[in-house]
């Protein structure tokens, strides 16, 4: 059967989980996308209501699809990701973004498998994505048999817990279907309690507004003032909901070599990452998913880390970044440095000859000093 075949060269190109849906899979997602951008819960991810057409159903992106297959790599981590919380001078960067950009190896992998399915086939077209299209990977993993959305909203697995990269083919070639997986939550809601910012309206419904891993990432202005204690030291996303997930008692460590953690972004120090400039943040960040968010963004969240420490050695940091040439870093930067050192903040208030041009800026300089 091609479908053997498809899912044996799968699993010789390193992905861990390969099944099939059909393409007028998941109708009813739509609707829940339509509502959920209704409420505005989608915060400035604009782009995800401009695309919500053809998001809504995998044939209204390729009329042409018929077939989808799903694939999954697991990149589960060795060692508790949730450790770093407790270290107050140090970062916690998501597991999915502590080695290179997932989207360039799955991306290519993809390409290698539908070449394989087409060749093998005789006919027929294709075409992959990997999360930066309008596709909505996770309900159709579900349909396919890979896993269900938990209460938290992202994919669940029997066999690999929350860790799982999605990766999908869609095909003109009629492939047959595997059945889909039921909800395995039950009256667990882990993910939900242990959110730090209550991102959670209900079980299954997720508020990207007051998502750590929203603010961190896609958010492009200052953290509203309500959640930057709450984010702790969480530089770049968050693994709350996920780590806590009953299920990754079945989870194993990635075996994925090029998705290991690199060493420095395991735990690394608040007052090094403060003194990145463009150039070095390019360089650290080469490859790695972390570079999309720019160093100024990528600053912000470095210092209300180093505000949330208790540390006042680390006020050295923040004082000099509230003469930063990006207004978002000097905010920052005075929001840090009130928490650390207010005498020192106000002493510098005094001492400021020229008049914070930006209004955001300002709106700081009033709360703090």
């Amino acid at each position: 059967m091609i479908e053997e075949e498809i899912r044996a060269h799968a699993f010789d190109l390193g992905f861990n989980v390969c099944r099939f849906a059909h393409a007028e899979a998941a109708p009813t997602h739509g609707e829940r996308l339509r509502a959920w951008l209704q409420d505005g819960a989608h915060g400035d991810m604009t782009w995800m209501l401009e695309t919500a057409e053809r998001r809504a159903a995998p044939r209204a992106l390729w009329p042409e699809a018929t077939s989808l297959v799903m694939l999954g790599l697991n990149y589960g981590p060795s060692s508790d990701p949730l450790a770093s919380l407790s270290k107050p001078d140090c970062a916690t960067i998501s597991v999915y973004a502590r080695n290179r950009d997932y989207h360039d190896l799955i991306k290519g992998r993809l390409k290698q498998l539908a070449q394989f399915m087409l060749k093998r086939a005789g006919a027929g077209d294709a075409k992959v994505f990997v999360d930066t299209a309008p596709v909505m990977e996770k309900p159709l993993a579900q349909t396919a048999g890979i896993g269900w959305q938990g209460k938290h909203t992202n994919l669940v697995s029997r066999d690999f817990g929350s860790w799982l990269f999605l990766g999908v083919i869609f095909t003109n070639l009629r492939l047959d279907p595997d059945p889909p997986e039921p909800d395995h939550c039950g009256s667990c809601g882990k993910c939900l309690d242990v959110c730090p910012t209550a991102a959670f309206p209900a079980p299954y419904r997720l508020d990207a507004r007051r998502c750590i891993s929203y603010l961190t990432i896609e958010h492009k202005g200052p953290i509203p003032l309500q959640f930057r204690e709450k984010i702790g030291n969480r530089i770049y996303g968050c693994d709350d909901c996920l780590a806590v997930c009953p299920w990754n008692k079945y989870a194993s460590a990635g075996r994925e070599a090029k998705l290991a953690a690199r060493a420095e972004f395991d735990s690394p120090p608040l007052a090094q990452l403060a003194r990145l400039d463009d150039a070095a943040f390019r360089a650290l960040f080469a490859g790695s998913p972390i570079k999309r968010v720019g160093r100024d963004r990528f600053l912000r969240n470095v210092l209300i880390a180093i505000g949330n420490s208790g540390l006042p050695e680390l006020a050295a940091e923040p004082e000099r970044l509230v003469e930063d040439a990006a207004p978002i870093v000097r905010g920052a930067a005075v929001w840090a440095l009130a928490r650390l050192a207010p005498a020192r903040l106000a002493e510098l208030r005094r001492q400021r000859q020229a008049a914070e041009p930006d209004e955001t800026v300002r709106e700081e300089w009033r709360q703090a000093v």
